[in-house]
């Protein structure tokens, strides 16, 4: 009896640590509603400080999600705080295609 249920153990932690494990997944950056006011101020800083050291890309190039990577590496070389990240990152997804 005893064998039986070390087995049946021994299975239930096998079965668990082959399950596969999720990974989360890069979401947008949440906000509050951005205002009219704040993705224009995100306009103007994308083209000022982004036009610095590269050629502006247009927003319509990259989906939310790739935007998210691309803010999250650009934004600390171009000295953003976190509040014109957001601002940036508003106005880039707020463009449609």
């Amino acid at each position: 009896m005893k064998n039986i249920f070390v087995a049946a153990v021994f299975a239930s932690v096998l079965f668990t640590s082959c399950t596969p494990k999720s990974t989360p997944v890069a979401e947008a950056p949440k906000s509050a509603a951005s205002t009219a006011e704040q993705i224009a101020q995100g306009k103007t800083i994308f083209e000022n400080s982004c036009n610095r050291c590269h050629k502006l890309y247009e927003p319509t190039q990259f989906t939310s999600v790739q935007w998210v990577g691309i803010m999250n590496a650009m934004a600390p070389k171009a000295k953003l705080t976190d509040e014109q990240h957001q601002w940036v990152y508003d106005y880039v997804v707020s463009v449609k295609k």
